[in-house]
């Protein structure tokens, strides 16, 4: 299975792809006795998209048994054991991938000649992903983390490490002391290499990111270029350059969530004031009739809002899932169609948005 997304892994999943490509969604459990019924379901899925392919006459018979094989060897992937919220497994002529995400899905079958992506969109946006570079003098980490877990990232270069000359016998001798570490011009060579890889990383894919490390190291990163500057904290702790995973996650998760609960403010703020302007909107379908038009700024959505509706031709109403029309990952639609469009997501705690029914949204000028 694929361990994480990113914006550039969601712009290829999107590109479109040969007919069929089938994309299989379903939601998952994590603990019994619900999980039972994940096997079931999910052999149900694949049987029928088999079916579909089968019966449908623009599939040809080549890409017919390579979807089918597809579909085989993702099934072989999925661990149920481990699951999130939601499954997704994506078949395509030459290709198969199996995502699992931290958000549910509606169950269904899709053929065409894209993936339905939707839901993982929805699901990285709402996993409010973050980095964590850990500097010493000799090394540079990056993780990534999100409110599942923090995991070391190998990209761009990363981890990069130097190694230490021996210090000058004679100099030791006439001063007796070694020269600093933070002080020594290699390792600032070294920092200014760690402020560019990271800037690579956030010009990728942009996120929060807390630099770690002993303050002389803070202080020389500084000097060494913008990037520890503009990082949304900074936090002197020595030796995560070499520490475990569980370690780190205890280290940043408090400003991790100083972060969170700012945003929530800040965007709460925003709100406010668009009331005001009367740059607003409130409630499901007033936002689904302005992501229409392109004219959300800021979309919030409370962490698990969902709803069922089907569009009548002039709004959104209320509907029982399986009714015809029925549209059961709205909410979903509404967050891809937003980011789509520009608009930045925020995810607010259940309950934030009573008001306006669980979403809202700042409107552009």
């Amino acid at each position: 299975m694929h361990p994480a997304l990113s914006p550039a892994v969601l712009a290829e999943l999107r590109r479109p792809r040969p007919y069929p490509a089938v994309s299989i969604l379903m939601p998952t459990h994590r603990r019994e006795p619900d999980d039972a019924q994940d096997p079931v379901r999910l052999r149900n899925l694949l049987a029928e998209a088999k079916e579909r392919i089968q019966a449908d006459p623009e599939v040809s018979r080549a890409d017919r048994i390579d979807v089918v094989g597809q579909l085989d060897r993702a099934l072989a992937e999925v661990d149920l054991v481990h699951a999130e919220d939601g499954l997704a497994i994506l078949a395509a002529p030459g290709e198969h991938q199996v995502w699992t995400f931290a958000r549910t899905a509606p169950a269904r079958v899709v053929l065409s000649d894209t993936f339905l992506t939707r839901n993982l969109v929805s699901a990285q946006a709402a996993e409010r992903p973050y980095w964590v570079l850990a500097v010493a003098a000799d090394r540079a980490v990056l993780w990534g983390g999100n409110q599942e877990r923090v995991t070391e990232e190998r990209i761009h270069g990363f981890p990069l490490t130097r190694t230490f000359d021996n210090p000058d016998p004679e100099r030791r001798e006439r001063i007796g002391d070694t020269p600093s570490t933070f002080r020594d011009e290699e390792t600032k060579t070294f920092l200014r290499q760690a402020d560019t890889a990271i800037g690579k990383v956030l010009a990728a894919d942009p996120r929060p990111l807390y630099v770690v490390g002993e303050a002389p190291a803070l202080a020389l990163l500084d000097a060494a270029g913008p990037i520890a500057k503009e990082a949304t904290a900074q936090i002197p702790h020595g030796g995560l350059a070499q520490a475990d995973v569980e370690t780190v996650r205890k280290v940043v998760d408090p400003a991790v969530r100083a972060h969170a609960e700012q945003e929530v403010a800040d965007t709460l703020a925003q709100l406010d004031k668009a009331r005001g302007r009367q740059e607003f909107a409130a409630g499901l379908d007033e936002v689904w009739q302005a992501v229409g038009q392109a004219r959300i700024a800021r979309l919030v959505v409370e962490e698990n809002f969902r709803a069922t509706v089907r569009d009548d031709g002039e709004h959104l109403v209320p509907a029982e899932a399986g009714e015809t029309g029925a549209r059961e990952d709205i909410v979903d639609e509404v967050i891809e169609r937003a980011l789509d469009t520009g608009a930045k997501v925020t995810f607010v705690p259940d309950g934030t948005l009573a008001d306006t029914h669980g979403i809202a949204a700042v409107l552009r000028h």
